[in-house]
């Protein structure tokens, strides 16, 4: 593996695969009653959040905590950013302090890219403006193995915001590296305009993809990064975007349902959905501590390049 993670395209096909196989087993860590390992005693990690977050920072510390690393937390809020700080003399700081690896979650695409150049240690990408998230491309990808097997030739649909989730993105680009077809479903003014440069089919209909698809991800309509109307209302989305009992019920009985988190029930999942067997979504936040915590191991105690 190379020393950052930054983009899911980093990945070749045998780092994504010796991620996965080493998530597997890091899994059987958290089924014991000590669900310690002391592989990154003396390291610092250190996790980076410019934006608010839930499952993701504190799937980061967990996964470090259980790998016996020391981790800082660091908010952008009460900190001295909120003083004007810039995001490289955040870095040197970091640097000075012997950081060895930074996670980072900020709101302008690219961030992670930038501070990679200005520290020694290892940067992971944990969501960066409108661009990547690749650990979450990653335990979504552990989570369809572990439901479906092997990705080769599985048929994924991701359906909803495309243009504003970094979550697509960084799918995209990791299950077509993995073997898996892609296609992406959403109204025509929620897909980026380079769109059709991506390795992955694009469909406007969403009752004519669910029957091909082994797993469908639900993406979240992410109103606060929305300045425009985007679609009609909320109810016309859902009626043509959203995911309900009666679309449930045209998908193949083997196939699963995603979501990367947080919900809007109602409006792209409904709740009868979200919360029926055939749906992954607990596990995926599950699965992100274990995936983390491969990536922190690989990337800290593992062979790097």
């Amino acid at each position: 593996m190379k020393r950052h993670l930054i983009s899911a395209a980093d990945l070749s096909r045998d780092d994504a695969l010796l991620i996965l196989d080493t998530a597997d087993e890091l899994a059987r860590v958290s089924e014991r009653s000590i669900k310690k390992l002391p592989t990154l005693r003396g390291r610092t990690v250190v996790n980076l959040f410019f934006e608010d977050s839930t499952r993701t920072r504190i799937s980061f510390e967990a996964a470090a905590k259980r790998l016996s690393a020391d981790v800082i937390n660091f908010s952008a809020k009460g900190s001295s950013v909120s003083k004007g700080e810039s995001l490289k003399d955040t870095a040197l700081t970091l640097q000075a302090m012997g950081a060895d690896a930074v996670v980072i979650r900020h709101g302008a695409s690219g961030a992670p890219h930038r501070l990679a150049t200005w520290v020694d240690g290892s940067v992971v990408n944990a969501g960066d403006g409108t661009h990547e998230h690749p650990t979450q491309a990653l335990l979504d990808a552990y989570t369809m193995r572990s439901r479906l097997g092997a990705l080769d030739g599985r048929r994924i649909a991701i359906v909803g915001d495309v243009l504003h989730s970094r979550v697509a993105r960084s799918n995209v680009l990791l299950l077509h590296t993995l073997g898996a077809e892609v296609t992406l479903v959403a109204p025509p003014t929620l897909l980026p305009v380079t769109v059709r440069s991506w390795p992955c089919e694009v469909s406007y209909d969403l009752d004519a993809v669910l029957p091909k698809a082994d797993a469908v991800m639900m993406l979240r309509v992410q109103k606060e990064r929305m300045n425009d109307a985007y679609f009609p209302s909320a109810r016309e989305y859902s009626r043509r975007y959203g995911l309900d009992r009666d679309r449930l019920a045209r998908m193949s009985e083997e196939a699963i349902v995603m979501h990367p988190g947080p919900m809007n029930r109602g409006m792209e999942i409904a709740a009868e959905v979200a919360d029926s067997p055939r749906s992954t979504i607990v596990e995926q936040v599950a699965n992100g501590v274990t995936i983390r915590m491969a990536v922190l191991y690989l990337l800290l105690g593992g062979e790097t390049q």
